[in-house]
């Protein structure tokens, strides 16, 4: 089976390619033997964990990577124990490929966290979600997939009904020309990783801003404050070398429907929104946001119905989805994946071990670019930056949207919107 257009582009941007996420939980160490059991129970009959990725037959620009299942399902061959903390384990996997050979993704167990490695041609965040959430001991095991579980269901088949003018605008959107970060001098782009815990306080009053208003959606604040930070570490657009386009964020946006909400594999889409580093108010700069977010729905229903036809042509010609792959890929281009999400089955256990937080791990992109992720778990709020600029950018950055959080917890008057 050949991949789709966007996992074979996920192979051949020249990068690692690995995401993931860490569950951490209190209480005692983890019985490997009990964790092996655990995951062949409840991901043993999942087709997607089986797929070995082969080499083309051909030349790679006409043939493409095909999937392949592997045979058996061996725990011990992914799930392995470590005493690495989960951080340093994140890290590792961010700058370094999966081994070859094997069904490319890996749960490595510590004392009190399990952290998830995978290749995102296999799997994409929302996918580490469904994979976490199917371990937890009241979760309902998968069943064994029947003869038609390849096709969607009809509902994720339907196609929305999108006027032109609506796929044209998006289209400009994704190829408009952006502001890359400041410049990194040749050589010195490393990759770094932080995690950050925010203060469960700071991210209730946060939430509730602007004041009078309907409240801030986790994607809502993480754009508004990144754009914060990005001001606080860089100054505002205008002092940036390289003309007056805007810097542009990306968001992912899942596309999949209620009935198929559990499927595996990459599912999602991305919009690229303008961030408002110009603006000076915290909370205008989150109203500025809060505009941009408005507009998804529609915006994601442009998407679903462009994408199925340049997905077909992209992988009729592999090499397209090659040629695409890099090229959205510039830091001009896509130059911060920002995403958000809250662990919502609250409490999680684990073998019967509470689960504390949830630290995501976002993919490392090309030099020049920073990407972040935003969990809620409970009462924990953990930011995960991966940077490739100079070491040790990735901390700053966290540390100063933390600090930005900090200004629109603060902001308690209205303010006025921008522009």
């Amino acid at each position: 089976m050949r991949l789709t257009a966007v996992e074979e582009g996920h192979l051949r941007n020249g990068l690692p390619g690995t995401i993931g996420i860490a569950a951490v939980f209190s209480g005692g160490p983890f019985d490997l033997v009990r964790v092996r059991s655990r995951v062949r129970d409840r991901w043993g009959a999942l087709d997607r964990m089986r797929l070995l990725i082969e080499p083309p037959t051909g030349p790679a620009a006409l043939s493409g990577h095909r999937w392949a299942a592997d045979r058996s399902f061996d725990p011990a061959a992914h799930v392995t124990a470590t005493d690495q903390e989960p951080e340093a384990l994140l890290a590792d996997g961010t700058a370094h490929p999966l081994p070859p050979g094997r069904p490319p993704w890996r749960l490595l167990v510590t004392p009190h966290a399990l952290v998830l490695l995978a290749h995102h041609a296999l799997l994409d965040g929302r996918s580490l979600e469904t994979l976490f959430r199917l371990l937890m001991d009241d979760a309902v095991p998968p069943r064994p997939p029947g003869p038609a579980s390849a096709h969607p269901p009809a509902a994720a088949r339907l196609r929305p009904r999108v006027r032109p003018g609506g796929v044209g605008r998006e289209l400009r959107r994704v190829t408009a020309p952006g502001r890359r970060l400041p410049a990194v001098p040749p050589g010195e782009a490393r990759p770094s990783v932080a995690v950050v815990e925010l203060d469960p306080q700071v991210m209730r009053a946060a939430r509730r801003q602007p004041a009078g208003g309907r409240g801030a959606t986790l994607n809502e604040l993480l754009l508004s404050t990144y754009a914060g930070a990005l001001r606080a570490c860089y100054g505002p657009l205008r002092s940036w070398p390289a003309g007056p386009a805007p810097l542009y964020a990306t968001v992912p946006v899942d596309l999949r429907t209620r009935a198929d909400a559990r499927r595996l594999g990459n599912a999602v889409t991305a919009l690229r929104v303008p961030l408002p580093v110009d603006v000076e108010s915290p909370v205008a700069r989150l109203q500025a946001c809060q505009d941009l977010v408005a507009a998804f729905p529609h915006r994601g229903d442009a998407h679903r119905a462009i994408l199925p036809a340049l997905r077909a042509v992209a992988r009729t010609v592999p090499w397209l989805a090659g040629v695409t792959a890099r090229s959205l890929a510039r830091p001009e281009v896509t130059t911060s994946l920002c995403t958000a999400f809250k662990w919502r089955d609250n409490p999680s256990r684990f073998l019967g071990r509470p689960l504390s937080r949830v630290v995501p791990l976002p993919q490392l992109s090309p030099p020049g670019t920073a990407n972040l992720c935003l969990v809620h778990t409970a009462d924990a709020y953990t930011l995960t930056v991966v940077s490739h600029l100079r070491a040790g950018d990735a901390a700053m950055l966290g540390e100063a949207v933390a600090q930005d959080m900090k200004a629109v917890a603060a902001s308690g008057a209205p303010a006025a919107r921008a522009g």
